[in-house]
């Protein structure tokens, strides 16, 4: 959620009963500290801050959340279990996005608060294994609470989730679809049209995996990473090129980070209205399938 994941998409979220997180990416210190501010002008409720491990500023993004006093930091992008006991000590709650079990294992043990077992349906940096079958081998494997995430943008798939065995979801390009994101409404629009297939994945040469709609920049780069190019060429390429798609609207030309979940959504709607869609449908799925079971018990 870097460039979108700001104050106002946050604090809605928040506000509207979930945990909106601010999207560091590799945002300078300054830019972090402002959204950190903005965002507590606009809602009193707890939020988080996302920070990326291969982030150039982590170390000065370290810096802020703890002197913010913010509540919640997530990781995203590598392991970040030698950050963990500082921000601990800070009183911060940690909670890192893994994408296999052996990482959610050590960083159990590192005394974190929670996992986000992310599948690679996913957008933006991915691993390479599904959510389906991560996220119940995450449960199996930890003691603390285990969060779900990819390719989930209803109560579907937060009800499947739950039978999975996690104790809530994370979601992200379901809310770049809000009309609280600052996101450049061309870029919407292509997840608002997307299908099933309309997503691809480079970058699995430079060891950073990215899933992104499929577009003419990312069909260049794909036949430069399958040409050979070096990792500092194809990084050359992509500089860049999430501001110009995410916030300059160039879809073409522009990096669309975002999951295969892109095909369920149809609509631009307010953040409060996206949450209580996907509460009720869940809460109508859960009524369905007990009442199901309770006539098969009946039989």
């Amino acid at each position: 959620m870097a460039w979108v994941g700001t104050h106002e998409l946050v604090a809605a979220v928040s506000a509207a009963g979930g945990l909106g997180t601010i999207g560091s990416g590799h945002a300078e210190p300054s830019w972090l500290r402002e959204q950190i501010r903005q965002t507590r002008e606009l809602t009193g409720n707890p939020f988080a801050v996302n920070l990326m491990v291969i982030s150039p500023f982590l170390k000065e993004n370290l810096k802020i959340v703890i002197e913010e006093r913010v509540p919640v930091v997530t990781f995203g992008a590598g392991n970040p279990g030698s950050y963990v006991p500082m921000l601990k000590e800070a009183g911060i709650k940690v909670i890192p996005v893994v994408s296999s079990v052996a990482l959610a294992i050590r960083l159990d043990r590192q005394g974190v608060d929670a996992i986000i077992a992310e599948g690679m349906e996913s957008g933006g940096h991915i691993g390479d294994t599904a959510t389906f079958p991560l996220v119940p081998q995450v449960v199996d494997a930890v003691k603390v609470p285990v969060i779900a995430a990819g390719g989930i943008a209803d109560g579907r798939g937060l009800v499947a989730a739950l039978a999975l065995g996690a104790q809530a979801i994370q979601m992200g390009t379901r809310f770049v679809c809000s009309t609280e994101c600052i996101a450049h409404i061309n870029y919407k629009e292509q997840i608002v049209g997307a299908r099933d297939r309309s997503t691809s994945v480079t970058g699995t040469t430079t060891g950073h995996p990215v899933r992104c709609l499929t577009n003419k920049f990312s069909r260049q780069f794909s036949a430069l990473e399958k040409s050979g190019a070096k990792t500092e060429e194809l990084e050359d390429l992509g500089k860049g090129r999430m501001f110009t798609g995410v916030i300059s609207g160039n879809t073409e030309e522009g990096s669309l980070m975002a999951g295969q979940v892109s095909g369920l959504i149809n609509g631009i709607k307010p953040v409060k209205a996206i949450i209580e869609d996907i509460m009720e449908q869940a809460v109508g799925i859960l009524k369905a399938i007990n009442g199901a079971g309770c006539r098969e018990v009946a039989r």
